[in-house]
């Protein structure tokens, strides 16, 4: 049986229990799961499309797919993606987990993740047997550890530091990647939240690819966006070989988007203002939480992008800031969950009601 290591939320049950007696409640700015009600189109569109006694393809309906391109050059500054090369996923969690078992790598194969990083990359290594290495700047690598790389996951903006790679930095992870054989796959799942820098470019973007997808693939879910959490509606698109390969292996383990949630997402895609005021309440409330943890003595970097501020004092381990934040009711993300680099950090989601928001703003000032 393939043994992985405990999930490491649980080992927040303590903290959320001390800060469930505070007399005003819980402030829970920890996970990060959104709060704010499904877009009533949305919602629609997911009633009108219920009769569906027919199994749904895996590769997508092709109106959805078309939708995905048309959300691209609209939103991410690449035309022309072809729509067999995209393909819809139960989230974009469990193609994170399962990309490495589906791409064949195994015993003796390298997948590369940021330093700083979703657990999830490591936690997909495991699965497939194959060895996950965490390097910020691959090219100080060995030879021989980059020989063995089959995968470079890319996160930007990042989750939980909220920084975002450049193009020019995207670009040379994607030309070390064709130099190894490797392919490349870039999480943007908190792409149409960018607070502090004008882009967020794309894997696909012809500024970082050149208009090459070969050994490419862009990750993406419409949970931040279109508070479609509960949906478990995503995409991953780019490299149309690399689509294909996934479809089939996909077809013979029934990895199938419904067809109502497919519905859903299409019309989530094609529909820019509730993203746009969506974003506003973010924004409304990020400024509020930034205001308060640095009125507290915490010092915010990066956080450009993204559903979080990431947050340390300079001084403390990560558990202490948890544990004294828990004594005033307040839930955080604890640093260490995302690798040994987020040591003395905790991650603040901006994904609680207003209401709670303003009461941790009251008890951190």
């Amino acid at each position: 049986m393939l043994t992985l290591p405990e999930y490491p939320w649980d080992a927040m049950v303590p903290y959320r229990e001390r800060a469930r007696r505070h007399p005003d409640g819980v402030v829970d700015l920890s996970i990060g799961t959104p709060v704010d009600p499904t877009p009533p189109v949305v919602r629609e569109a997911l009633a009108a499309a219920a009769d569906a006694p027919g199994y749904p393809t895996t590769h997508g309906r092709r109106e959805l797919r078309e939708a995905v391109a048309g959300w691209f050059a609209r939103r991410r500054g690449v035309a022309d993606l072809d729509p067999e090369a995209v393909m819809p996923t139960i989230g974009s969690k469990e193609l994170v987990a399962w990309l490495p078992t589906l791409l064949g790598l195994g015993a003796g194969d390298v997948v590369l993740r940021p330093q700083v990083a979703y657990p999830t990359y490591d936690i997909g290594a495991q699965i497939a047997g194959a060895e996950a290495v965490a390097a910020e700047d691959p090219t100080t690598l060995d030879e021989e550890t980059l020989a063995r790389v089959k995968l470079i996951w890319v996160n930007s903006p990042s989750n939980p530091t909220g920084e975002v790679k450049t193009a020019e930095q995207l670009r040379a992870i994607v030309e070390l990647a064709r130099r190894l054989g490797a392919v490349v796959a870039s999480d943007e799942c908190y792409a149409e939240l960018p607070w502090t820098v004008d882009e967020v470019p794309s894997i696909l973007d012809p500024r970082v690819c050149g208009g090459d997808r070969r050994g490419l693939l862009a990750v993406y879910s419409a949970s931040k966006q279109s508070n479609l959490a509960g949906y478990r509606a995503a995409f991953v698109a780019g490299c149309g070989e690399l689509i294909a390969g996934l479809i089939n292996t996909r077809k013979h383990a029934g990895m199938i988007m419904p067809a109502p949630v497919q519905e859903a997402l299409r019309v989530a895609l094609t529909d820019d203002d509730h993203v746009a005021a969506q974003r506003e309440i973010y924004r409304r409330r990020r400024e509020k939480l930034l205001g308060a943890v640095e009125s507290r003595g915490l010092q915010v970097t990066g956080s450009q992008a993204g559903l979080y501020l990431w947050c340390a004092d300079g001084s403390s381990d990560t558990w202490e800031i948890v544990s004294s934040l828990a004594d005033e009711g307040i839930v955080v993300g604890p640093g260490v969950f995302y690798g040994d680099h987020g040591a003395g950090h905790v991650r603040v989601a901006l994904t609680a009601a207003d209401e709670r928001v303003d009461a941790a703003v009251d008890r951190l000032g």
